[in-house]
């Protein structure tokens, strides 16, 4: 399997620096967007300084043997956006020079970027911090804090900071620093405590430079709770100066954004985070009620009717609730958000992530995407959001490049595996998908999403006994959601058991008197039984109820036998869908989908 996580090196040229351990591409420490193509070229050019590399050996490193594309066409498409990229011309080349039929050559001159010396911090790990009042009531408190220390250090550009999901990990966790340092690849650690004895706060922090197991900072903070609440941004800013990061005027103006002047609402925001951050439905509606508190307690609070679109993207997604109720209402959400805040990068990732379920509308959410990365390029969510959706759009190379990128930031991310797995699964590389899928399972064996993943990847392979069982345990765990028992639909009219994916279709049927079931599940059930006509006036329901699924009809592994048929493509133009179906058709092409795999169970 491809390890989407390698490390490699960095140069610097002029004003730019390839980070090419992270794939990025920074301009003054500020990441430059640039899709995977470009960035390959502009790795191979830096790796041959001044030597000429003629189109072929690009043609050769970068597009396999068994792809079907205009190579002339992509390598000039990937040239002209690296020059776009750089600010170069062809006429006057600063970095990459044209020789006419024969290639390019890199002729700026370039420098190794330095490793990180004794003292000099470029990465770090927020542990979390303990909380010293026994009293597990205010383990939200606890968390909360932790989080917010990490979201304000990774608005400074030139810093890599751990994510929220991997630093959780080690709650609890006795281990040396240096240890957890080197398992996180990181070049420091903060650690602290936080008490809390009614309205009085006391947090102390320290940072320690994890080669050394040297302290190179620590502090003590005793607020009340009132003037405490810009307190991690200050924390912030004071390990910036300690490690001497230059912070820019984009930094100071992210550090500068607060959340709320209001306490109770602050306090309903971070209860909120902590149910949010159980990713299980519970978690999720109690997140709800603590968003509404703290929008109640002070109605300008982008942040919290951001965490109010995500509860509701988040409901809509697992089919809990109507597209209306789900991603129409996180819009909504997002919208207001968005006009209170417009630097506020969640608020624009939230928006992009409603924009492409509810409206289908994958050019909007992609700018909203990428205008959520210019706000702030170390935001982890986004990250594998937009991923997300470019894999929805069947741009795989740039999909999967930036899963990587996320995987290197935050290699312990429930979330982030999953993602990646099914991801993969789309792409139809389903051995690889297998592989994350049980990675995201060691970090919990009981997220019923994880389960599901693996069984749509042994479904792919066509080991439908595995595919079952994996199904039938998330069916289990989550107590009976819809989604996963279509899973076990469209695995059984796949192995060829008609009569039990009928069952499954009653069942279904069924629940929708009691719930809402998007009837885009059930198209998934009818397709594999090859029933076409049914399978299209199930889809027709879901493009008229607005399912948030249909955005990613174009590139489904599932609806494979139904592309060649008229009424797909007039599908994807009444959603104003774009590329038409070329993704999936190229995927077929390279022989990639589950073609000629079993139709029976294995023995």
């Amino acid at each position: 399997m491809e390890d989407l996580g390698s490390a490699r090196t960095s140069v610097r040229f002029g004003p730019f620096e390839l980070d090419q351990d992270a794939g990025e591409l920074r301009k003054g420490g500020t990441k430059v967007r640039l899709q995977e193509q470009p960035l390959q070229i502009l790795e191979i050019l830096l790796g041959q300084p001044g030597k000429v590399v003629t189109r072929e050996e690009l043609r050769n490193q970068i597009w396999p043997s068994d792809t079907f594309v205009d190579f002339d066409h992509g390598i000039n498409n990937a040239i002209k956006r690296l020059r776009e990229a750089l600010g170069d011309t062809a006429e006057t080349p600063l970095y990459i020079e044209t020789l006419p039929r024969r290639g390019y050559r890199f002729i700026g001159n370039i420098e190794p970027v330095a490793q990180p010396v004794s003292g000099h911090i470029q990465s770090i790990a927020v542990l979390p911090l303990e909380n010293l009042s026994c009293d597990p009531e205010q383990e939200y408190f606890a968390d909360g804090l932790t989080e917010a220390l990490i979201t304000s250090l990774a608005k400074i550009g030139a810093l890599r900071v751990v994510s929220r999901t991997t630093a959780m990990h080690y709650k609890g966790v006795r281990r040396p620093l240096p240890q957890i340092a080197q398992e996180l690849g990181v070049d420091g650690v903060v650690e602290g405590t936080v008490l809390r004895s009614g309205e009085r706060v006391r947090i102390s922090a320290q940072l320690i430079e994890a080669k050394s197991d040297r302290h190179l900072w620590a502090e003590s903070y005793e607020r009340d709770l009132r003037d405490m609440l810009g307190l991690h941004s200050e924390v912030a800013r004071a390990i910036a100066t300690e490690i001497q990061v230059k912070l820019t005027p984009e930094d100071r103006q992210r550090l500068a954004v607060g959340h709320t002047a209001n306490t109770e609402a602050y306090e309903a925001y971070l209860k909120a985070r902590y149910h949010w951050n159980k990713l299980t439905p519970e978690g999720i509606r109690k997140a709800v009620e603590y968003f509404q508190q703290a929008v109640a307690k002070d109605p300008g609070y982008a942040a919290a009717y951001t965490g109010l679109a995500d509860c509701s993207s988040r409901l809509g997604w697992w089919g809990f609730v109507s597209p209306d109720e789900g991603f129409g209402a996180a819009k909504a959400a997002a919208q207001k958000a968005v006009q209170m805040d417009p630097t506020l990068a969640e608020a624009h990732s939230s928006l992009a992530w409603a924009i492409m379920h509810y409206d289908w509308d994958c050019i909007t959410a992609e700018k909203e995407f990428q205008h959520a990365l210019e706000l702030n390029p170390n935001y982890m969510s986004v990250q594998h959001f937009y991923a997300a959706c470019l894999a929805a759009m069947g741009q795989w190379e740039e999909s999967i490049a930036q899963i990587k990128r996320i995987l290197h930031l935050d290699p312990l991310s429930l979330i982030v595996n999953m993602t990646a797995a099914l991801i993969l699964a789309y792409a139809r590389r389903f051995e690889d998908s297998i592989e994350y899928s049980r990675k995201a399972l060691e970090l919990d064996p009981n997220f019923p999403s994880v389960r599901w993943t693996l069984g749509l990847a042994y479904e792919g392979m066509g080991m439908y006994e595995p595919a079952a069982k994996e199904v039938q345990r998330a069916i289990e765990i989550s107590h009976g959601q819809p989604l996963y028992i279509s899973s076990l639909g469209h695995v059984y009219a796949r192995a060829g058991k008609r009569d039990e994916a009928f069952k499954i279709v009653d069942q279904l049927k069924n629940l929708s008197k009691q719930r809402y079931v998007t009837p885009y599940w059930m198209a998934y059930i009818y397709a594999c039984l090859n029933d076409k006509d049914e399978a299209f006036r199930w889809l027709e329901k879901a493009y008229r109820d607005r399912s948030a699924w249909m955005a990613h009809m174009k590139e489904s592994p599932w609806l494979d036998n139904l592309r060649s048929d008229p009424r797909f493509d007039d599908l994807l133009r009444r959603m104003n869908f774009p590329y038409g179906v070329r993704g999936a058709e190229a995927m077929l092409r390279r022989d990639l989908a589950p073609a000629g795999l079993p139709l029976h169970w294995q023995d």
